[in-house]
C-alpha cells in the first residue's frame, strides 16, 4: 500500500501508476442491493431465472453504476492518503464502459495519476482508472476520477 502524507508525496507519482487493489467478487446479492439503493430493477441485474433464457449473456450483469460505486473501496486498497483535515469526490470524468461484468466476476481497480494541480493548499488529483475483470480482455469501464485532499 502506498501511503500518501502531502501534495509534494502525491505528485512523486504523476504519469505513474499508482498501483492495483485486490480482486473483488460481485455476487447476486451485492447487485440486489445495489438495485434496491439505487431503485434500478431491470431485469438484467435481478431476475436470475429469466437472465438464463433472455440475456445474451445466460446470467445477470452488475449495474454500470455499480462498477462505479466500487472505486472509493478499490481505490482504500492501493492508498492511505494521511494527514488529512478532508477528502472530498470533485468528480468523474470520461467513463467509458467497456463490457459488463456478468454475477460472480471478480474485479480490480488499476489506478494511475493523471494529472496534480495545488490550488491554493487544496491538491486536485485527477486519477486515471481501469477497472478490470478477472481473465477478461476488455475492461468494465476506464475513466478519471478527481478527489480533493485538504491537507494539514
Amino acid at each position: 500500500m502506498v501511503i500518501i502524507k502531502s501534495h509534494a508525496d502525491f505528485e512523486s507519482y504523476l504519469g505513474k501508476e499508482i498501483g492495483v487493489s485486490f480482486w473483488h467478487k460481485i455476487t447476486q446479492e451485492q447487485i440486489n442491493k445495489f438495485a434496491d439503493a439505487t431503485l434500478d430493477y431491470q431485469w438484467i441485474h435481478v431476475d436470475t431465472e429469466r437472465a438464463k433464457t433472455e440475456s445474451p449473456f445466460k446470467t445477470t450483469i452488475a449495474h454500470g453504476y455499480l462498477t462505479l460505486a466500487l472505486v472509493p473501496y478499490c481505490w482504500k486498497q492501493i492508498v492511505d492518503v494521511q494527514n488529512l483535515k478532508m477528502e472530498v469526490n470533485y468528480g468523474i470524468e470520461q467513463i467509458k464502459f467497456g463490457q459488463p461484468v456478468l454475477v460472480n466476476s471478480e474485479v480490480r481497480c488499476r489506478v494511475l495519476l493523471k494529472s496534480i494541480v495545488n490550488l491554493r493548499g487544496i491538491t486536485k488529483a485527477t486519477l486515471f482508472l481501469q477497472l478490470e475483470i478477472k481473465d477478461q480482455p476488455k475492461h468494465a469501464f476506464t475513466g478519471e476520477v478527481v478527489f480533493l485532499y485538504h491537507f494539514m
